[in-house]
């Protein structure tokens, strides 16, 4: 097989690429988007080699993905969570907003018992974790495509329980209480962003960040300012 020029991964693969697509069954055209060059790169390679999938597209932020869509309509965007500028669970959001039909899955580093449910109710059609593995995520990628909701095994279980009426009342994480724009406030204030600095990520003004701050104090049952930053810190770090 030649090697693919410089680049190539940014254009639209034709079906015949490879000599193992068909005529009468194009691949399906996936865009990627992570903040990490090499993430992005291992996954294409990846992505390329399937006979039924290819990569139409790269971005390195939610910003410029949407400049991607303006250039091509993906059957699927797989997306990171955690990225410059915008947060997410918006950028998750806001395609279904434009889209609601559109078919997104999350790959990301964090634990699917804090943020799977989440992206699932942002619009997202399933979360895998970067540490599942390359059959995973194609197992992932061909589940969705299909039209069906991709989750772990394990996440699966959870999600039941918590539906089931035997569970007991009160015994989610108080994390899992927060809402997504608490959950944010949460995660900026444990990486030392002031208030200022949330509010101003977040296009909000510092008076509303102290409302979720208190907030999150009240259901995390935080005494004061100085028990939030200290608990948030500890929790990011446990995260990395």
């Amino acid at each position: 097989m030649k090697p693919r020029a410089p680049g190539s991964a940014n254009r639209p693969i034709p079906p015949s690429a490879g000599g193992r697509g068909s005529e009468s069954a194009p691949r399906r055209q996936i865009l990627l988007v992570d903040d990490h060059p090499l993430m992005r790169a291992g996954l294409a390679q990846l992505i390329n080699r399937q006979p039924d999938m290819a990569v139409c597209g790269e971005a390195g932020e939610p910003a410029a993905a949407m400049q991607e869509m303006g250039r091509t309509e993906p059957d699927l965007i797989l997306t990171d969570i955690t990225m410059p500028g915008r947060s997410g669970f918006e950028f998750i959001k806001d395609l279904i907003a434009e889209k609601p039909e559109r078919l997104i899955l999350v790959v990301s580093m964090h634990d699917e018992a804090i943020y799977a449910e989440r992206t699932l109710r942002a619009g997202a059609r399933g979360y895998v974790m970067k540490e599942a593995g390359g059959e995973n995520l194609l197992a992932a990628i061909r589940q969705v495509l299909g039209g069906q909701i991709y989750l772990s095994g394990r996440m699966s279980g959870r999600i039941l329980e918590n539906l089931s009426a035997r569970k007991p009342r009160g015994s989610a994480s108080p994390i899992e209480r927060l809402t997504d724009r608490e959950f944010q406030v949460f995660q900026m204030v444990g990486l030392g962003k002031s208030t200022r600095d949330i509010a101003g990520q977040l296009h909000l003004s510092p008076k509303t960040v102290d409302v979720h701050r208190g907030h999150i104090k009240e259901k995390l049952q935080l005494r004061d300012a100085t028990a939030l930053v200290r608990h948030a810190v500890r929790w990011v770090e446990a995260q990395l």
